[in-house]
């Protein structure tokens, strides 16, 4: 039995377990280096995704999120 989708991570998280630090996160989402999204202002990271990376596979298909979006006046 599925729980549905693993929850993103944070740079936190995706730090923790690249065992790097915060600002080597950053630096390598900043080169598009690493895979992640861009929510708002905020930096998330699919875990399927990362572990695929540090493999050296490509990211597996993205799970698409939907947000409610405002009317364009």
């Amino acid at each position: 039995m599925s729980s549905g989708p693993e929850p993103l991570w944070t740079v936190q998280e995706v730090a923790h377990f690249l065992k790097v630090s915060r600002s080597w996160v950053y630096q390598k989402t900043a080169a598009g280096e690493l895979p992640c999204l861009h929510i708002g202002g905020l930096v998330r990271f699919e875990p399927d995704a990362v572990r695929a990376w540090t493999r050296g596979e490509p990211p597996p298909t993205s799970r698409v999120l939907t947000l409610p979006r405002k009317p364009i006046r």
